[in-house]
């Protein structure tokens, strides 16, 4: 990953940096590795995540059947 600084514009640099950061899932990884986490509550985590991505991807799918004729 690389961030150009320009202007001597650091603060901005960074802004940018933390976004990417953010949007690769660092942040989110380095807080779930911050503690051991028992295997049960792993696999409630990982299903809770694969219920949330379903209904994301159903909720996208009805907006695109009703956004068009039939």
């Amino acid at each position: 990953m690389e961030v150009r600084v320009a202007d001597n514009n650091v603060e901005k640099a960074i802004k940018v940096l933390k976004r990417k950061l953010i949007k690769e899932g660092v942040f989110r990884q380095l807080k779930e590795k911050r503690w051991a986490e028992k295997p049960s509550d792993k696999r409630r985590r990982k299903e809770r995540q694969a219920a949330r991505r379903l209904r994301r991807q159903m909720s996208r799918a009805r907006a695109r059947t009703t956004g068009r004729p039939h």
